[in-house]
């Protein structure tokens, strides 16, 4: 254990040489995580890649209260080379930059510590190019870079090289000290959690990349790559060497492993703009509109901030006859590139508005057949892994790398970013003609996300003459079932993970109007607009559609005639009701008539011919019995039932039981709601007789019993057949 005073700042040439020593034993004991064998010894960089990333570092680094100032900045940008467009060098400056802003703290200690400030005479504006250049020291170790002949060289570059080289082992004495205080093993763990999680998925995060099917197909572009050496796989999961897999979600997406860009970028698909590199957010965003367009709708497309973005939803719609309305692109001195651009990639639906978009009017008279709007407001983009990559490809401001180098934003600025979304949307919401919008944000943070679109809706305009708009579900496929979980409220989220980015996606639409209901001539024109109907005649559809609608009108007049009908019925059953009880009191008086030999009764019944016209049928079977002679036969004064109900031909059926005579105390009851077909009789004061049927009598329904629902009090008498 080191003793307080081996912490303390080496004021001797030997005390100097044993700190080294112990920071030699340190990192061979604990070497940095990045480190590898197979990784090549870090030469450094070239001096425009210096001044560039300190005048990025000088407009992103952390301000600090006067109290706690250690290392004063100066407002004055280094005098830099004419800025590269090599992507190349713009990928090395910013991350550059954000690493020594990951490491502000720590790098200022050091120079503090290590008497570099404030015992020498360094200009302010210097100080950026300091820290910039300190870290890279550091991080190859304090070994002295490589210098290339071929590169010119840049005379504060040199200055502070040569600063830096002359306080050697006085920082790397320092440094071990700090790595000591915070018990870390490397720097990289002095970092907040949150910062060294997403360095770690941004290190395996993979290389997403969509076709420009203008001008290739995805089976021509599959051939291709396997003629490269490349192997075709299901699953990203599975990527390792040199393999690609298609987007579940995005039908003309790639995926690549991370470490094959340097060699993708080299074959023609990449060169000749057939295959682009793009995060998998804006795919999304622009697959969903898509989903929304028919065939002549235009596009409204608002912060895209991406050229490629542009592309990419003008190559979606290259079939249809939709153009594609873009604003926020402010400097004139783009245009010419971007028209270029737009010509390489053979994207021809594409016109550029240079207002703001809340500058524009919702009445602009050629916005009028705009239907969806494709909104992707500035956000903290905190879901992304790879800020440094998000920032080149998306054209965002650099400023978004002082809320990762932190691990979040802070409060008022959430604030702010909130408020500029909550007012582009409401402006979108505000175009009459539009129908969809399309709200697309990388942010973790519900702020941004569904307070936002909830609080759209909530104060959106009711007054006007259109329909207000209401939340929609996902348009997306959901291929997992954490996706299902996470989009159970309508919206589409994607978390930060090792194989993707964080991503929110909702999507409003208009409520359907109850006034402009489509008609089936609308619905078939379409279809056969876009060839669904080729060798189908429509005429037909067209009588159905008459036919249905006279079928409708008439439905009031057969309730009125069933109604009229069920009345007479009622009447006629107390007629008949009141004659039949008169005529059980006189045959009591009456000598019994002999028995008519009877029938079989199974299987099998014989059916015979009626020999009295004046039979009646809606008296009961055991009251019929009281006189032989009388046959099972329909009415000929019954009022007759309507064609299309009678479904069965019924048969007149005999059936002789010995006779029996029941008095009747009171009228039966008559339920006039019982259809036609069944009659039924009761006792008073007794359950409901079995229904007699004007069918086949051995045909029965199913759980009725006839003989055991008759009521315990009627006398029985021994069958003669028996």
């Amino acid at each position: 254990m080191l003793s307080s005073s081996e912490l303390q700042f080496p004021d001797e040439n030997n005390s100097e040489i044993s700190q080294l020593a112990l920071l030699e034993l340190l990192e061979d004991a604990a070497p940095s995580e990045k480190a590898s064998s197979d990784v090549p010894p870090k030469t450094g960089y070239p001096d425009s890649v210096y001044i560039t990333s300190a005048n990025i570092f000088q407009g992103i680094r952390t301000e600090k209260s006067p109290e706690k100032v250690l290392i004063k900045y100066g407002n004055e940008p280094l005098r830099s080379l004419p800025e590269s467009e090599d992507e190349s060098f713009q990928r090395l400056s910013y991350e550059l930059a954000f690493s020594a802003l990951k490491y502000q703290d720590i790098l200022e200690t050091i120079l503090i510590d290590s008497y570099i400030f404030p015992s020498t005479t360094i200009p302010d504006h210097l100080s950026s190019l300091i820290i910039v250049m300190l870290y890279d020291f550091q991080d190859r170790k304090f070994q002295a870079r490589l210098l290339s002949d071929n590169k010119e060289s840049i005379a504060e570059v040199q200055e502070v090289e040569n600063l830096l080289n002359s306080f050697k082992t006085k920082l790397a004495a320092s440094l071990a000290r700090c790595r000591i205080k915070h018990d870390a093993l490397s720097i990289y763990h002095i970092l907040p959690e949150t910062v060294r999680n997403q360095e770690l998925r941004a290190s395996t995060l993979p290389l997403y990349a969509w076709i420009n099917t203008c001008v290739i197909s995805p089976e021509e572009v599959y051939h291709s790559l396997r003629r490269k050496g490349y192997s075709k796989v299901r699953s990203v999961w599975h990527l390792g060497g040199k393999v690609f897999a298609v987007d579940q979600h995005c039908y003309d997406v790639l995926i690549f492993p991370s470490h094959l860009k340097n060699d993708l970028l080299n074959i023609d698909l990449f060169k000749d703009y057939k295959l682009i590199f793009q995060d998998k957010s804006r795919s999304l965003a622009v697959h969903s509109v898509k989903a929304l367009l028919n065939m002549d709708d235009d596009i409204l497309m608002v912060n895209t901030g991406s050229w490629y973005t542009i592309a990419h939803m003008s190559v979606l719609t290259n079939n249809n006859a939709s153009k594609i309305f873009v604003c926020g692109v402010q400097s004139q001195t783009k245009h010419p590139d971007l028209k270029n651009f737009f010509t390489k990639m053979g994207c021809k639906n594409i016109e550029i508005l240079h207002e703001t978009f809340l500058n524009i009017e919702s009445k602009d008279n050629k916005l009028q057949n705009v239907k969806v709007i494709l909104l992707l407001p500035r956000c903290s983009g905190l879901g992304i892994s790879n800020p440094v990559e998000f920032i080149l490809n998306e054209h965002e401001d650099a400023d978004l790398l002082k809320d990762f180098s932190q691990g979040g934003t802070s409060e008022d600025k959430l604030h702010v970013l909130a408020q500029q979304q909550y007012e582009q949307l409401t402006h979108a919401m505000k175009f009459a003609k539009a129908q969809a919008v399309v709200y697309c944000t990388c942010s973790v943070y519900p702020e941004e996300n569904e307070a936002v679109v909830k609080k759209a809706l909530e104060f959106q305009d009711h007054g006007a003459k259109v329909q207000p708009y209401r939340l929609s579900p996902p348009v997306l496929p959901l291929c997992s079932l954490k996706e299902i979980r996470l989009s159970t409220d309508t919206f589409f989220r994607m978390e930060p993970s090792d194989i993707t980015n964080g991503c929110f996606l909702s999507i409003l639409t208009r409520e359907r109007d109850p006034s402009q209901t489509v008609s089936v001539e609308d619905v078939l024109a379409r279809a056969a607009a876009k060839g669904l109907l080729e060798g189908i005649d429509l005429g037909k559809s067209s009588k159905r559609e008459k036919k249905k609608k006279k079928s409708k009108t008439s439905l009031p007049k057969a309730s009125t005639d069933s109604n009229s009908i069920q009345m007479k019925i009622a009447e006629f059953l107390n007629r008949e009701t009141q004659a039949n009880a008169n005529e059980s009191e006189r045959s009591t008086t009456k000598t019994s008539l002999p028995q008519k030999s009877t029938t079989q009764v199974g299987s099998s019944l014989q059916v015979r011919k009626p020999n009295k016209r004046n039979s009646n049928p809606l008296v009961p079977a055991f009251i019929k019995n009281t006189s032989p002679s009388r046959t099972h036969e329909r009415p000929t004064n019954f009022v007759r039932s309507r064609p299309e109900d009678r479904l069965v031909v019924l048969k007149p059926v005999e059936i002789v039981l010995p006779p029996v005579i029941f008095p009747f105390p009171s009228p039966l009851g008559i339920r006039p709601h019982i259809p036609t077909q069944y009659f039924y009789s009761r006792w008073p004061g007794s359950k409901p007789l079995i229904p007699s049927f004007p069918s086949t009598p051995s045909i029965s329904r199913s759980g009725e019993k006839p003989k055991e629902n008759l009521p315990s009090s009627l006398p029985r008498c021994r069958p003669p057949w028996l």
